[in-house]
This record gives structure tokens, sequence and C-alpha cells, in this order.
């Protein structure tokens, strides 16, 4: 049930309890930092609304009347539990505002983030940051279930309820080791060569594997290895396991150690790595703070 409205604002309440500690409608405009022709004004309000007279006004001063004095009694508890729950609700905002749960896919979360954490510290020094690095279908679902406020994808796709926002984007490299066939191409890789080869791929749910697969044209490629994470990937591979599609970023070290070969590819492999949080609801905070972060180091 709504409150009436003269009652969904208590502040004139609050400055007739004043009145009736302090003695003076001055002294109470003093107490709550306002004028006293701007209190006087409040409580003369406050009397209409409720069609009663609270104060006998006097040159020396303003006392309750008996209606007075026993409204006040009944607002005193009405205003300190208004007291109590805005002093609990910013006790909240404090212990949301000092710890932040983030989840992020593997590209994003080993080449990107470590960046945009260090400078969200410098904004929020005292912040406690959980991280979870997992693959884009993960991410998205605990975001969904209010498990962490942010995350970060490289997925093309979304389940229904997300709002997505750009941050960055990546660019996919075909790579092998350095003794396999393909080291020495010159040509680029076909559409339908890479269709036709089984991979070293990460899990079902990688957004990396998704994003690869859109780029084939939404066709599903069956692995020669399966692993489940980028890491155990590049090893496979340099070690003479097959061919892999792998972030440019995750690659670069070897790319430029020679432990990995980059692969000319006919295919458009570039893709958008975006911010996710429930569309239902906005970011607030440091997870508000870090999004823009991301945003300006694209």
């Amino acid at each position: 049930m709504p409150l009436p409205p003269v009652f969904a604002d208590l502040t004139g309440f609050d400055l007739l309890l004043s009145v009736a500690r302090l003695g003076s409608v001055g002294q109470a405009a003093a107490a709550h930092r306002v004028s006293q022709p701007a209190a006087s004004a409040r409580l003369r309000e406050l009397e209409r609304r409720l069609g009663l007279t609270l104060l006998h006004r006097g040159p020396r001063g303003s006392t309750l009347t008996g209606t007075g004095a026993l409204v006040a009694d009944w607002a005193r508890t009405a205003v300190d539990a208004a007291d109590a729950l805005a002093t609990g609700v910013a006790a909240l905002r404090t212990t949301q505002e000092s710890r932040l749960a983030v989840a992020a896919s593997q590209t994003v979360a080993e080449y990107l983030l470590p960046p945009w954490l260090v400078a969200l510290r410098v904004a929020h020094p005292g912040l406690s940051v959980t991280l979870r690095a997992a693959n884009s279908s993960d991410v998205a679902d605990a975001v969904l279930a209010g498990r962490v406020e942010l995350g970060f994808v490289e997925g093309p796709d979304l389940p229904a309820g997300l709002h997505a926002e750009v941050v960055a984007t990546d660019r996919l490299a075909v790579v092998v080791g350095p003794g396999h066939p393909w080291a020495r191409r010159r040509r680029g890789v076909s559409a339908a060569e890479l269709a036709a080869t089984p991979l070293v791929s990460r899990e079902a749910g990688s957004g990396t594997r998704r994003a690869f697969e859109q780029a084939l044209g939404g066709h599903t490629t069956t692995p020669l290895l399966e692993l489940s994470s980028t890491t155990a990937i590049k090893h496979a591979v340099a070690a003479g396991s097959g061919v892999a599609v792998l972030s440019s970023l995750a690659v670069t070290a070897e790319l430029a150690a020679g432990t990995l070969v980059a692969v000319p590819s006919a295919v458009p492999l570039q893709r958008r790595l975006r911010a996710i949080w429930p569309a239902a609801g906005q970011l607030t905070g440091p997870a508000r703070d870090l999004y823009a972060i991301a945003r300006r180091h694209r």
C-alpha cells in the first residue's frame, strides 16, 4: 500500500521533532542547516497538509501544541526508522563499492584486463576485485545469474537478457608449429581448407571457437584436440600437433620467438570483444568505472 503524500517526505516531521527538542524554529533550522524562513515554511506546509495546528508561535519561541506533541511522538518512530534505513543503505553501498566481481573470457582475462585493473585500482585504492576467467558462454551465465556485476566476452553469441557494448577488437591468427607444412606457405588458406582441417581447439562454448566458426559461415568444426586453455593449445601446436586458430594477442610472444608461425588466411578473422551486464540494470560504481577504462584503452 503506497504512503499518503503527506507521509512520503519526513523532513517536516523531523523539523517538528527538533523544535520540540530545541525549543525554537530558529534553533531547529540551524540544526538542519536551513534558513529560519525555510524551516517555518516547511512546518506551516506540514500543518496545512495534516489539517492540524502543531505549534504555538510566540515572541519567545515556539512550543508544540498538545496535538503537535502527540504527532511528534508518533513521528519519532517513523523518523528513527528512516534514519536507520538510510544508514543501512549507505553501509551496503560502501560495502558493495569496496568489492567488484568480474568474469572474463580467457583472452580478455589474460591479455587485456591486467592493465585495466591497474588503472581501476588508481581510482579505487581500497577496492577488492574477484576475477573469474571462463569461456564466453560461462561468463554470460555468471552475469545473468548475478554472480558477477560485469562480464567481458569474445564470442559472437549472447543469450537474451544481456546488454553488450564493444570495448575492443581482436584478430584471430591461424598458427602452426615451425615444422608443419603450412609454416612455409605464402598463399592464404581458404575457408574450405580450414573447414576441412581438424584443429587443435578450445572447448565448445569458447568465444574464440565460436568466432572462428562464424567466420566460416557457421560451419561447426571437428577438433583434432579439444583443450581447455590457450596455453595448452599453444604448447600442443608448437610440438607439431596440428593447426590452431587463436587470438593474435595470445601468440605475440610465440611468433616473435619462432615457436609458432602465422599462416596467411583468406578468411576475415576480425572479432569484437564486448562488455556485458544485465539488460534490465545499469552499471554503477567500480563496475561502471572499469567499463569506462576498457573503452578508453581500446
